[in-house]
């Protein structure tokens, strides 16, 4: 088995904190994985080698909902991974949701990765290992299978049955969100990208360096004053939508035709996630508020309870 090999991490310092089906049927043509369906249904099996040629591209990595650089540590664990295939001579296959290896290059890349994490010095690099490793698997696993859009197989794809809109040109949203719900079928957070567009409401990964700088570099651009997160944090006063915008027409809501400067830009940062992962993401955007704004105390907002019966049951 090959020895581990070096990672190399990236911390900004604006960053100071720390179902795929099995794929072993006969070879087949696969349609391109950049596209949506729109007629026939493809097999759910294929060999790994029709879907995953190369490396991750930068149009492939943008084609899933975002708009950021291709993150470093998502692509050397791309070109691990298929080393490791050359190395054992044992195809990479996935299965289940979330696209999570199986068989026999499983159990060898699982003692790798491992031993791999086990090494690293502190507990962001391990995060950012962590969260690199499940996006990785992820996009391999989808490749092929997964519209890049709505994120459902390519048989049951809905993007023709999605209307897109315009959000008001000051507000913006984040959608933080846990690399485990990164290509889950059943998330719904992606409907925000293909209904307003990535501009607007953009795909920020957990743990993923390139995209919490570019994000907080826009909260910081911002204000304090212009952020705030929908998450209901017991340890704080909540404030409902009435309570921070009021009932009386307010500054922030008066459209005007001339597009105003990025640092009036309303933010909202909406965690995509358990309920046990939230606590971690929350976490996280406090130590980063601290070292930002010099205080943990980051701004939330609540719905009202009681809308609905499914809004008492999430």
């Amino acid at each position: 088995m090959a020895s581990p090999r070096a990672f190399t991490f990236k911390c900004s310092p604006s960053l100071a904190f720390s179902t795929k089906t099995l794929m072993d049927s006969k070879p087949r043509t696969l349609r391109s994985p950049f596209s949506c369906s729109t007629s026939g249904s493809p097999q759910r099996e294929a060999r790994l080698s029709d879907a995953v040629e190369g490396a991750i591209t930068l149009q492939e990595w943008q084609g899933w909902g975002t708009t950021s650089p291709l993150p470093a540590m998502v692509t050397k664990i791309v070109e691990d991974l298929k080393a490791l295939e050359k190395d054992i001579d044992a195809q990479m296959s996935f299965g289940g949701s979330g696209g999570k290896l199986q068989g026999d290059f499983k159990v060898q890349e699982d003692k790798k990765h491992r031993k791999t994490y086990q090494a690293l010095g502190d507990s962001e690099q391990k995060l950012q290992f962590f969260a690199a490793r499940q996006i990785a698997c992820r996009l391999l696993g989808s490749r092929g299978y997964l519209c890049q859009k709505c994120w459902l197989p390519l048989e049951d794809c809905m993007c023709s049955n999605v209307t897109q809109s315009t959000l008001w040109h000051r507000m913006r949203f984040w959608l933080y969100m846990h690399p485990k719900d990164f290509l889950r079928q059943n998330n719904t957070g992606k409907l925000l990208w293909q209904v307003f567009g990535t501009e607007a409401a953009t795909l920020c990964l957990f743990g993923i360096s390139e995209h919490e700088e570019i994000m907080w570099n826009a909260l910081k651009l911002a204000g304090k004053n212009n952020v705030w997160c929908l998450y209901p944090n017991k340890n704080a006063a909540l404030k409902s939508v009435e309570d921070v915008f009021g009932q009386e027409p307010s500054p922030y809501l008066e459209c005007t035709d001339t597009k105003t400067n990025e640092d009036g830009t309303l933010n909202f940062i909406l965690i995509d996630g358990t309920w046990n992962n939230s606590v971690s993401i929350f976490s996280r955007l406090k130590d980063q508020a601290t070292s930002v704004w010099g205080e943990a105390d980051f701004p939330c907002i609540s719905l009202a309870t009681g809308v609905s019966a499914m809004h008492k049951l999430r």
